[in-house]
């Protein structure tokens, strides 16, 4: 998948990670920062991985964990600070959770900050931490009926 959004790219080419920038973010994040680095390589290695980039120079992330056929975890999901406020996020998670390989999988994710971008793509909150969403093939089906 790649996709041309603004004057960003996103792409789910594993090739094109750069696996560095992903672990200088996340050694400073709040949910990341005690993974040690070889974890961090093992778990994009083991994931389906998007990248965001602007002038050849990655600029945010997400990852995605899933068996396959029932459900997803995406985590790891972040754009750089002096890229936020333009909808870069927004879209990204918007590619992934409306992908059709996603579309008939539950989803869950952790976030302590970012409850209403997720929301927005039928995450509701069941923790303080964590929220999930149906499968949305199954509500779009039955609202077809």
């Amino acid at each position: 998948m790649e996709v041309l959004y603004k004057d960003y790219f996103i792409s789910d080419d594993k090739i094109r990670i750069n696996r560095q920038f992903v672990l200088e973010y996340l050694a400073q994040s709040y949910w990341a920062n005690r993974r040690p680095p070889e974890r961090i390589l093992q778990s994009i290695e083991s994931s389906h991985c998007y990248g965001v980039y602007h002038n050849n120079n990655q600029i945010g992330f997400a990852r995605i964990i899933t068996d396959g056929a029932t459900m997803f975890y995406l985590c790891d999901v972040f754009v750089l600070q002096e890229y936020q406020g333009q909808g870069i996020g927004k879209r990204l998670v918007e590619l992934i959770t409306t992908s059709e390989e996603y579309e008939w999988m539950t989803g869950v994710l952790g976030t302590l900050d970012a409850h209403g971008l997720y929301e927005q793509f039928g995450f509701q909150k069941n923790s303080e931490r964590f929220m999930s969403r149906p499968p949305q093939g199954i509500i779009k089906h039955r609202e077809n009926r």
